[in-house]
Protein backbone atom coordinates (compact mmCIF):
# COMPACT_ATOMS: atom_id res chain seq x y z
CA UNK A 1 0.00 0.00 0.00
CA UNK A 2 1.20 3.31 -0.95
CA UNK A 3 1.31 6.26 1.25
CA UNK A 4 -2.10 7.76 -0.69
CA UNK A 5 -3.66 4.64 -0.08
CA UNK A 6 -3.19 5.07 3.78
CA UNK A 7 -4.26 8.79 3.51
CA UNK A 8 -7.62 7.53 1.95
CA UNK A 9 -8.44 4.96 4.45
CA UNK A 10 -7.57 7.42 7.18
CA UNK A 11 -9.81 10.21 5.98
CA UNK A 12 -12.37 7.08 5.02
CA UNK A 13 -12.32 5.62 8.93
CA UNK A 14 -12.69 9.53 10.07
CA UNK A 15 -15.75 10.47 7.69
CA UNK A 16 -17.29 7.17 9.24
CA UNK A 17 -16.49 7.62 12.80
CA UNK A 18 -18.13 11.90 12.22
CA UNK A 19 -20.69 10.33 10.29
CA UNK A 20 -21.73 7.87 13.22
CA UNK A 21 -21.15 10.33 15.80
CA UNK A 22 -22.94 12.52 14.86
CA UNK A 23 -26.46 9.74 14.04
CA UNK A 24 -25.77 8.71 17.16
CA UNK A 25 -25.53 12.12 18.99
CA UNK A 26 -28.30 13.56 17.35
CA UNK A 27 -30.64 10.53 17.60
CA UNK A 28 -30.64 9.55 14.33
CA UNK A 29 -30.25 6.11 15.19
CA UNK A 30 -33.18 5.41 16.46
CA UNK A 31 -36.20 4.46 14.23
CA UNK A 32 -38.90 5.99 16.06
CA UNK A 33 -37.54 9.76 15.66
CA UNK A 34 -37.36 9.15 12.16
CA UNK A 35 -40.66 8.24 12.13
CA UNK A 36 -41.96 10.83 14.59
CA UNK A 37 -40.63 13.15 11.68
CA UNK A 38 -42.67 11.36 8.93
CA UNK A 39 -45.89 10.59 10.57
CA UNK A 40 -47.22 14.58 10.65
CA UNK A 41 -50.46 13.35 11.35
CA UNK A 42 -50.30 11.51 15.00
CA UNK A 43 -49.88 14.87 16.32
CA UNK A 44 -46.31 14.13 17.89
CA UNK A 45 -44.67 15.16 15.35
CA UNK A 46 -40.65 15.26 15.73
CA UNK A 47 -38.63 17.97 13.95
CA UNK A 48 -35.57 16.95 14.92
CA UNK A 49 -34.55 15.25 11.70
CA UNK A 50 -35.40 18.72 10.03
CA UNK A 51 -32.70 20.17 11.70
CA UNK A 52 -30.03 17.33 11.53
CA UNK A 53 -30.65 17.46 7.87
CA UNK A 54 -30.44 21.49 7.68
CA UNK A 55 -27.11 21.08 9.44
CA UNK A 56 -26.00 18.73 6.90
CA UNK A 57 -26.97 20.96 4.41
CA UNK A 58 -24.80 24.19 6.37
CA UNK A 59 -21.94 22.13 6.19
CA UNK A 60 -21.98 20.52 2.86
CA UNK A 61 -22.57 23.47 0.67
CA UNK A 62 -19.55 25.18 1.31
CA UNK A 63 -18.18 21.83 1.01
CA UNK A 64 -19.66 21.44 -2.49
CA UNK A 65 -18.48 25.37 -3.41
CA UNK A 66 -14.75 24.37 -2.34
CA UNK A 67 -14.55 21.04 -4.99
CA UNK A 68 -15.99 23.29 -7.74
CA UNK A 69 -13.40 25.61 -7.46
CA UNK A 70 -10.83 22.61 -7.18
CA UNK A 71 -8.97 20.61 -10.24
CA UNK A 72 -9.08 17.55 -8.61
CA UNK A 73 -9.33 16.62 -5.06
CA UNK A 74 -6.47 16.29 -2.40
CA UNK A 75 -6.43 12.09 -2.48
CA UNK A 76 -7.23 11.48 -6.02
CA UNK A 77 -6.47 11.83 -9.83
CA UNK A 78 -10.24 13.00 -10.50
CA UNK A 79 -13.48 13.71 -8.97
CA UNK A 80 -15.82 10.75 -9.15
CA UNK A 81 -19.39 12.41 -9.69
CA UNK A 82 -22.62 11.48 -11.10
CA UNK A 83 -22.46 11.59 -14.81
CA UNK A 84 -26.43 10.93 -15.60
CA UNK A 85 -29.11 13.54 -14.09
CA UNK A 86 -32.00 12.49 -16.13
CA UNK A 87 -35.53 12.04 -14.12
CA UNK A 88 -36.65 8.23 -15.52
CA UNK A 89 -38.41 5.73 -14.41
CA UNK A 90 -35.99 3.84 -12.84
CA UNK A 91 -35.00 6.83 -10.45
CA UNK A 92 -38.80 7.37 -9.52
CA UNK A 93 -39.57 3.71 -8.92
CA UNK A 94 -36.63 3.08 -6.92
CA UNK A 95 -37.39 6.59 -4.72
CA UNK A 96 -40.56 5.36 -4.27
CA UNK A 97 -39.41 2.13 -3.32
CA UNK A 98 -36.74 3.98 -0.76
CA UNK A 99 -39.19 6.11 0.40
CA UNK A 100 -41.67 2.90 1.40
CA UNK A 101 -39.02 1.25 3.51
CA UNK A 102 -37.91 4.03 5.22
CA UNK A 103 -41.21 5.05 6.02
CA UNK A 104 -41.77 1.54 7.19
CA UNK A 105 -38.71 0.53 9.32
CA UNK A 106 -37.72 4.26 10.08
CA UNK A 107 -33.68 3.53 8.52
CA UNK A 108 -31.93 4.52 5.40
CA UNK A 109 -28.92 2.75 4.95
CA UNK A 110 -26.29 4.53 6.88
CA UNK A 111 -27.80 5.25 9.94
CA UNK A 112 -29.31 1.64 10.05
CA UNK A 113 -25.67 0.62 9.63
CA UNK A 114 -24.86 2.86 12.74
CA UNK A 115 -27.99 1.55 14.87
CA UNK A 116 -26.06 -1.74 14.67
CA UNK A 117 -24.97 -0.58 18.06
CA UNK A 118 -27.72 0.73 19.57
CA UNK A 119 -28.72 -3.22 20.17
CA UNK A 120 -32.48 -3.17 18.69
CA UNK A 121 -33.13 -7.08 17.62
CA UNK A 122 -34.72 -5.53 14.08
CA UNK A 123 -31.38 -3.95 13.12
CA UNK A 124 -29.47 -6.95 12.13
CA UNK A 125 -32.20 -8.33 10.45
CA UNK A 126 -33.08 -5.07 8.42
CA UNK A 127 -29.49 -4.35 7.84
CA UNK A 128 -29.14 -7.80 6.52
CA UNK A 129 -32.48 -7.36 4.00
CA UNK A 130 -31.13 -4.10 2.62
CA UNK A 131 -27.78 -5.71 1.77
CA UNK A 132 -29.89 -8.80 0.02
CA UNK A 133 -31.94 -6.06 -1.72
CA UNK A 134 -29.02 -4.26 -3.30
CA UNK A 135 -27.21 -7.72 -4.06
CA UNK A 136 -30.63 -9.04 -5.77
CA UNK A 137 -30.74 -5.41 -8.03
CA UNK A 138 -27.36 -5.29 -9.10
CA UNK A 139 -27.48 -9.27 -10.01
CA UNK A 140 -30.93 -8.28 -12.22
CA UNK A 141 -29.48 -5.11 -13.11
CA UNK A 142 -25.99 -7.37 -14.52
CA UNK A 143 -28.19 -9.72 -16.38
CA UNK A 144 -30.42 -7.40 -18.34
CA UNK A 145 -27.61 -5.62 -19.40
CA UNK A 146 -25.80 -8.67 -20.67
Amino acid sequence: MTGLSYARLAVAFLSGMIFGFGLSLSGMVDPARVLGFLNLASGHWDPSLMFVLGGAVLIAVPGVMLQRRMKKPALDTRFHLPEKSAVDTRLIVGSAIFGIGWGSAGFCPGPAVSALSIGLPSVPLFVVAMAAGMILHDRLLTRKRL
